[in-house]
């Protein structure tokens, strides 16, 4: 086991902060063994909108897919792609 022996610095941004856990081990600073599981069944993910184009054929299907599965289309849309997302992911770490 680790000994914690760093203090945390403080941080003037969210962007500070995460640039500095890129760069540092948090065993360092924390003792994880001591640390206890936790929920936050209020916390949303940052969201960002954005526009995208799709052949109008794509988009009438998506609709249908979702129609048929009773979801909004957009939703149904961020489906499909975090479970591609997670397969290329997955795939990139193998090779």
């Amino acid at each position: 086991m680790k000994k914690t022996n760093k203090r945390i610095p403080k941080f003037k941004s969210e962007d500070q902060e995460r640039e500095f856990w890129s760069k540092h081990d948090s065993t360092d600073y924390l003792n994880w063994n001591k640390a206890e599981r936790m929920t936050l069944p209020n916390l949303k993910p940052s969201v960002k909108a954005i526009s995208i184009r799709l052949p109008e054929m794509m988009l009438e299907e998506l609709k249908l897919l979702a129609n048929k599965r009773d979801v909004p289309y957009q939703s149904l849309l961020k489906m499909f792609l975090a479970e591609r997302i997670g397969t290329e992911l997955r795939h990139s770490a193998k090779v």
